[in-house]
Parts: C-alpha cells; sequence; structure tokens
C-alpha cells in the first residue's frame, strides 16, 4: 500500500477506500472515489505495481469467496446503493482492495461483513520502516504525496494537470 500511496500520490484514506472495481490495469488508472472535497478523480496506476496488485487482488478474492461461501456478506456499500442494488456486497466489483483481516458484526442489523484495513495499520508500518531505515526527518503516509507531484513535474507535467 505505501508503493501505492507514493507512485500514486494517493492520500491514505484514498488508498484504504480503494474498491476492486476502481483500478483499471488496461488504461493504467485509478479512481478515487468521494476524495477531497468529495469529488472523484482518476489518477495513474504505475506499470510496475501491476503483478503486485494482481497476485493481492487474487488473495482478496479468494477471502471475498471464503466469506460469502460462509454467508457473511462484502464491503459496506457507499450511500444507498445497498438498497438500490441488493446484491452488489457480493459482486467481486465491491470488496475493498486492501481489506481487514478480522470480519466486523454489526450488532443492530445483526449484518456481517469486512471492512477495509485500519489507517494505523499502515501508519504503524511506516513509521517502523523509517525507524529501521534510520531516517532522522519525520516521514509518514503523507510525505508520499510530495515525491509523486515531484516527479511529474520533473518529467515537464504542467502544475495545473497535477493539481485537477
Amino acid at each position: 500500500m505505501a508503493e501505492l500511496l507514493y507512485a500514486s500520490g494517493l492520500r491514505l484514506i484514498e488508498a484504504l477506500r480503494l474498491r476492486v472495481q476502481d483500478l483499471d490495469f488496461d488504461r493504467h488508472e485509478l479512481t478515487v472515489r468521494d476524495g477531497k472535497g468529495g469529488k472523484d478523480r482518476r489518477t495513474l496506476l504505475p506499470n510496475r505495481l501491476g503483478d503486485q496488485l494482481r497476485e493481492h487482488l487474487e488473495d482478496v478474492r479468494q477471502i471475498h469467496r471464503a466469506d460469502l461461501a460462509q454467508g457473511w456478506g462484502g464491503g459496506m456499500l457507499p450511500y444507498a446503493l445497498a438498497r438500490k442494488y441488493r446484491n452488489a456486497e457480493r459482486q467481486w466489483g465491491w470488496p475493498w482492495v486492501f481489506p481487514q483481516h478480522k470480519r466486523w458484526k454489526d450488532q443492530p442489523t445483526g449484518k456481517e461483513g469486512r471492512h477495509h484495513l485500519d489507517p494505523r495499520v499502515i501508519q504503524k508500518a511506516v513509521k517502523q520502516a523509517v525507524v529501521r531505515a534510520g531516517l532522522a526527518k519525520p516521514v509518514g503516509c503523507p510525505t508520499f504525496r510530495h515525491p509523486f507531484a515531484t516527479h511529474l513535474r520533473e518529467r515537464g507535467q504542467d502544475i495545473r494537470t497535477i493539481q485537477e
């Protein structure tokens, strides 16, 4: 996930909220839904992460199938989509790209499923990597967005396009 943050310029919460259908390997892009300001946007899906992400998605697919076989639902659907498309959570496009390891149960409704990873899991992993690397400067998940924009600028992209 940290590589994806760096290579795509994503915010941590944007990466956590990615769903399988948001990844377009053919066009080498991903769609961020309901990002900052409540807007959707597209960004780069680097070629070098394609194989890793495909392998990861196979693991996610197995988790999704096992959950469904055991009578669990999929991930939580945004807004009113659960009412509009009653079986959408069971379809392959809706699971989180980075699902949590444990399933959840909503006590009032009895509904069961799997949510995305807790952001603290990634934040802790990044912090440990910084310590192991012996870096003196403070580094966190937001730090990965800056080199993404800088590298695009170095390749000749205009600043307005990068901002969009």
